[in-house]
Order: C-alpha cells, then sequence, then structure tokens
C-alpha cells in the first residue's frame, strides 16, 4: 500500500517536527532507538510518531481494554500509574491523519517529535539511506528533505546536508540542535535550489 498524503500541516501551530524517512530496511527504528536515550541525556522531551502500513494491535485478545475496544469504545484509553495507552479503531480511512497525531502529542509538550514514515507529507525531514537497501534517494524528489543521512558519498541537491548514518555522536548532535533551527527550516528548499552539486 502506498501512502498518500489527505492534508497539509500548519507548521506554524506544531511543535518542532522532523521526519526520518527512508525506504523499509534502512533503520529508522533502530537510529530511533540509539537517539532518544541520547536526545533524553540533553535535556529533551522527544516524541516519536510512527507509521504503520498494516492493522495492528498494542492491545492483548482477551484484555478488558481489547474487549471493549472490539466493543465500540472509541477511544479506549486504559492507563495505570506506569503509563497510558490509547486505542481507537478508524474504519474508513485509507492512511492517518499526521495532522491529527501531532495533535495529540502536542498536549504532552514535547521539545522535538520525530516523525518516522509519513514520506508524502510536508514536513521537513532527515533521509537515511543505505545504498546497499537498492532503492533510489528520495532528497531530489522530496524538496523537504533538510539532510541526508548515508555512508557513500552522494551528489546532494544545493542547501541539503550530508551526514554520516555511521556516526551517531554526529547525528544526536543535528537531531538536538533542530528545534533550535526550527522556526528558520520549515519550509521546502527552493525550486531553484534542485540542481545537484
Amino acid at each position: 500500500m502506498s501512502e498518500t498524503r489527505h492534508d497539509s500541516l500548519d507548521l506554524d501551530a506544531f511543535p518542532p517536527l522532523l521526519g526520518i524517512a527512508a525506504w523499509s530496511g534502512t533503520g529508522k527504528t533502530t537510529l530511533l532507538e540509539q537517539l532518544l536515550p541520547r536526545l533524553g541525556e540533553r535535556g529533551l522531551r522527544v516524541a516519536v510518531i510512527k507509521h504503520a502500513h498494516h492493522g495492528f494491535d498494542v492491545d492483548q485478545p482477551g484484555k478488558d481494554s481489547y474487549r471493549l475496544r472490539q466493543a465500540g469504545a472509541a477511544p479506549m484509553l486504559v492507563a495505570s500509574r506506569a503509563r497510558l495507552a490509547l486505542m481507537m479503531e478508524t474504519p474508513g480511512r485509507d492512511e492517518p491523519d499526521l495532522a491529527q497525531l501531532v495533535e495529540m502529542v502536542r498536549l504532552q509538550a514535547p521539545d522535538l517529535v520525530l516523525v518516522e514514515g509519513f514520506k508524502a507529507w510536508p514536513l521537513p525531514k532527515l533521509e537515511l539511506h543505505r545504498p546497499e537497501v537498492g532503492k533510489p534517494l528520495r532528497v531530489a524528489e522530496d524538496p523537504w528533505v533538510k539532510a541526508v543521512a548515508c555512508d557513500a558519498s552522494l551528489a546532494l541537491p544545493e542547501g541539503v546536508e550530508a551526514l554520516a548514518l555511521s556516526d551517531i555522536e554526529a547525528l544526536t548532535d543535528w537531531v538536538a540542535a533542530w528545534p533550535t533551527r526550527w522556526p528558520r527550516e520549515r519550509s521546502p528548499r527552493p525550486v531553484a535550489e534542485e540542481a545537484t552539486r
């Protein structure tokens, strides 16, 4: 199933957003697992919104919350003193609405929202690229890509930063600085700068 954009984002109204965009098998989740504790050590509260292409359950069949959700609770919120989870059926939707999801996490006042997937949505992105995956770079067709992390040498459009995918400290520095860059990075690259350097 291809991901389609259903709406636009009012980036002026949202906390700092950064998409982590890459083809399946590139290591988006692995990178986030490495980044999140390092960003937390720097005092950043980071929310993550992840796109899932298939039906999924975070609830266990037979549990009360599962049974109530199946019975029609919309949404189903289960909470303890250690955690909470909000689950809701979304019938009739082709894809989730990123703007609504950002609104949900905004209530928690994060310093930064990392968005895994949602690559068709117009928001600033860090593209991860591994040539061995055999997929093309998206940066040339997506003016929202602000940097590409790859361990190979690449020809990138003007204004796109090159980062080493294996240098987790440098990637942490770049992502940690994103909230301060957000006010001036909330727009795509100008079309005139699309020539590769």
